[in-house]
């Protein structure tokens, strides 16, 4: 491939080596396009990225040495005596490596309706929702997101919640191969501060809303730049999906390029939810509501409390968009199940539990405070923390569990290189704040074995911390361990042991 069709949509200079002579694009064939200089082969584009810990620039020599057709660079690189090897200049490599790897994969996004979705809470949730309810109409549906990227039967495990814009990219062509029509995917404020994103417009993005989260070194500097990183979204769709509810969606829309959309449940939102009203049955947590407005509709979701009804609003939005009817939509909201999103698990006649990724205040908060609303006989919350990370977010769960469960087991949640005693005594620090009962098993299977023989005729148990996770990370080691697995082998051994 000409490096020239490489570059189309970018500006940029190419350079004879750093003697200043500038050369043609189109003379220069390129074989493969990388990023990493350990895949540097003969006829390489490579792509000098600047990271947290290591500098891509630093490998511009040796490109040279491995005979790479050519590099991209934002700043000056320091190269042999007499190199020739091409040197593509370009304001930021991040932002070209989007539309370089566009154009090497030769453009999938342009043959699939792209969908995006951004926000502090439900991206995950959202995108399956919304995959269900195209599949259920006929679609073939990719999915990129926080716990797995689907391309047809095939289930990838996630590294990031958005990958790296080639390797996006890649996912997209497969996609396209495998036969998709659409692909939803979460954008994170990362991706889109680091232009993972770039080199395609989605036809629909998503806004589901915002609270201050992921503000700190090589994150974000404040609450200001988290909301433009998300709101640039809105400058790269065709038409914007917003939660009409949430007080920064006017801040986030800020310059925006779309039509938009907006849904909720307060008057003047174009998508409206009415009527709710929540079933409590044994193992069985839900919600039904109408809509009215963009859709007129009766609804039915098995996931508790209105931030679920907010997933679903913004599913029912996007699925009108591709012709979707309430005859098929209705059904694919109620067959709906994300992974350790608020997951039930039958366990008994007589109490619910359930599993979430909830694993930090803010979530773990909402979750309970929701729970709640269903007037269980006892809210039960079972949860730790992880090791080598914030002591603040240990005390804030412990508070928050204190606060609104009415009960909480304390246990190991990927101590990684503490001790798990020395992580749970920080947990119970934040509890005795509170008023909040509380017992401390360190062993998780353990702890979960206490909770079912414990629970109680109108209980909610809730598995916070791992969700879609299936690992106990120990002394860096991760060891495979997931709840849904702990909990049959703990009923299977009650069984056993009364048969």
């Amino acid at each position: 491939m000409k490096l020239e069709k490489l570059l189309e949509g970018l500006e940029f200079k190419v350079t004879r080596g750093n003697t200043g002579e500038e050369v043609s694009p189109s003379d220069i064939e390129i074989t493969n396009v990388v990023n990493d200089n350990r895949k540097i082969e003969e006829g390489s584009l490579f792509i000098c990225i600047k990271g947290a810990n290591f500098d891509g620039h630093s490998c511009a020599a040796e490109a040279a040495s491995q005979n790479a057709g050519a590099i991209v660079a934002e700043s000056d690189v320091e190269l042999p005596d007499g190199c020739t090897m091409p040197v593509v200049r370009v304001e930021s490599t991040r932002y070209a490596m989007a539309f370089i790897s566009a154009a090497y994969f030769d453009h999938p996004a342009s043959r699939l309706k792209t969908i995006g979705i951004t926000g502090t809470k439900g991206k995950t949730t959202t995108t399956y929702l919304i995959r269900s309810m195209l599949m259920n109409a006929g679609y073939k549906v990719g999915l990129i997101g926080t716990i797995e990227v689907i391309i047809g039967d095939k289930h990838i495990h996630s590294e990031n919640t958005t990958p790296e814009s080639y390797n996006l990219q890649e996912y997209f062509a497969q996609m396209v191969e495998a036969g998709c029509d659409a692909v939803v995917m979460e954008v994170s404020s990362q991706a889109l501060m680091l232009h993972r994103s770039q080199g395609f417009t989605f036809d629909i993005g998503i806004f589901t809303n915002i609270e201050a989260d992921h503000i700190g070194p090589n994150e974000h500097k404040d609450f200001d730049d988290y909301m433009h990183c998300k709101g640039l979204l809105f400058k790269q769709c065709r038409i914007g999906i917003c939660n009409g509810d949430d007080i920064h969606t006017d801040d986030i829309l800020k310059g925006h390029t779309c039509e938009v959309e907006t849904y909720g449940f307060g008057k003047g939102v174009d998508l409206r939810a009415i009527n709710l009203a929540y079933i409590h049955k044994p193992g069985n947590l839900g919600v039904f509501f109408d809509t009215e407005g963009l859709i007129d509709m009766h609804a039915e979701i098995i996931s508790p409390g209105k931030f679920s009804v907010y997933n679903a609003l913004c599913a029912i939005a996007v699925a009108r968009h591709f012709g979707c009817t309430s005859e098929e939509i209705a059904p694919a909201l109620k067959e709906a199940r994300v992974k350790g999103r608020i997951e039930m698990v039958k366990v008994s006649d007589e109490f619910t539990m359930m599993i979430d990724y909830a694993h930090n205040a803010m979530a773990l908060k909402s979750l309970l405070s929701t729970l709640r609303d269903y007037r269980p006989n006892r809210l039960i919350c079972l949860f730790g923390c992880g090791g080598n990370r914030s002591k603040l977010r240990r005390f804030e769960m412990g508070e928050v569990s204190g606060k609104y469960a009415d009960f909480t087991i304390i246990t190991s949640d990927n101590p990684r290189f503490e001790e798990p005693e020395d992580i749970i005594a920080d947990i119970e620090t934040g509890i005795k704040k509170t008023d909040g009962k509380y017992i401390k098993i360190t062993d998780r299977r353990e702890a979960i074995a206490y909770a079912i023989d414990h629970g109680e005729q109108g209980d909610i148990i809730v598995l916070a911390g791992k969700g879609h996770e299936d690992y106990q990370e120990i002394k860096g080691v991760k060891y495979h361990m997931d709840e849904r697995e702990l909990i049959r082998d703990i009923l299977d051994e009650r069984k056993n042991a009364h048969s």
